[in-house]
């Protein structure tokens, strides 16, 4: 049996009376990539914040690769990617991958070549050397993802990574974790768009008021409820709640 990568077990997050996310289990393991689906302030980001060692659990826990997704050794091991591409406006994509890359503490000669490895998977060769402010949103979202995954971690945790892009940019995208699941990295993703799931994710949960409606496969959810869609297969769940 294949060791899980990440793992909540029995999460909980609470915002004083708010109950963020209630009682979540699931796991993901190496080569696969697991869509966390649900409508807004459904408890995803939270979720995933926990995952990425950014929040404390209320009760349960959050592991990456077995250890507490909190610690220093846990962080270095995943790459996370925010709803927020955060970049410095001034600093070019290379200046911004060669100050962080400098942070994992890659060598001088691994950062050039990871650099021009991932402008070259993420089509942003041609932008490089621009500043971040005048990037066009995918551009950024490419950068962002750049910077997410440029020290190669094993666990990728991806907070709605095609919000906002155009058909081209989220194709591009889907195509490099699908690319990332295939060098058997195990990949967490956040979305609200459904049909983008049925694409892309091998396991799916549906979360809704921040619980776990439905786990399993795509195909098998739509089966389980009777649906073509899982769109229509999430409003079947919910209007059974």
């Amino acid at each position: 049996m294949v060791e899980a990568a990440a793992v909540l077990d029995g999460a909980c997050k609470s915002f004083g009376a708010l109950r963020a996310v209630v009682d979540l289990t699931l796991s993901i393991v190496p080569g696969e990539v697991y869509g966390l689906l649900g409508p807004n302030a459904a408890g995803k980001t939270t979720a995933l914040r926990m995952l990425a060692g950014l929040l404390q659990p209320s009760s349960g826990r959050a592991l990456v690769l077995g250890l507490d997704a909190v610690s220093l050794q846990a962080k270095t091991r995943m790459g996370f990617l925010s709803g927020s591409t955060g970049l410095y406006a001034r600093l070019t994509p290379r200046e911004t991958l060669q100050y962080f890359g400098r942070i994992h503490d890659l060598s001088e000669v691994d950062l050039r070549r990871r650099i021009a490895t991932l402008a070259r998977w993420l089509a942003f060769e041609e932008v490089i050397d621009r500043r971040c402010e005048s990037l066009s949103t995918g551009e950024k979202q490419r950068v962002s993802l750049a910077r997410a995954v440029l020290h190669d971690p094993p666990v990728l945790i991806l907070d709605e990574p095609t919000s906002g892009l155009d058909v081209l940019a989220s194709r591009s995208l889907r195509d490099f974790v699908g690319s990332e699941r295939a060098r058997g990295k195990a990949v967490l993703f956040s979305t609200h768009y459904l049909a983008e799931a049925e694409l892309l994710c091998d396991r799916i949960g549906l979360l809704f008021r921040g619980r776990l409606l439905r786990e399993g496969t795509p195909a098998g959810i739509r089966a389980e409820c009777g649906a073509t869609t899982l769109e229509e297969a999430f409003l079947k769940l919910v209007d059974s709640e």
